[in-house]
């Protein structure tokens, strides 16, 4: 839907799909979310308790898991600037 709003305002969309695997956002999570949520203490957490639907067709897919944030923001910016939305 925020596809289809953008393109009919004649603005640019970028969808930037974040990819982890639900072990390391676990692995990673400061606030201890995944174990409440895992607990039954937060209800309709998504990826545990709700479900999540990945993008079918983002413009950028980073893999968090395999890249250093340095290399994530290499790759958005490579594809910002190969399509013309930014210049170096």
């Amino acid at each position: 839907m925020a596809r289809k709003l953008h393109e009919e305002g004649k603005l640019p969309f970028i969808e930037v799909y974040v990819d982890v695997p639900i072990e390391v956002a676990e692995q990673r999570d400061p606030k201890g979310l995944y174990k409440k949520a895992r607990a039954g203490e937060i209800p309709q957490f998504t990826g545990i308790s709700a479900p999540y639907e990945a993008p079918e067709k983002p413009e950028i897919h980073i893999h968090s898991d395999k890249l250093t944030v340095e290399q994530a923001v290499e790759q958005i910016t490579k594809y910002l600037v190969d399509n013309k939305y930014v210049q170096l």
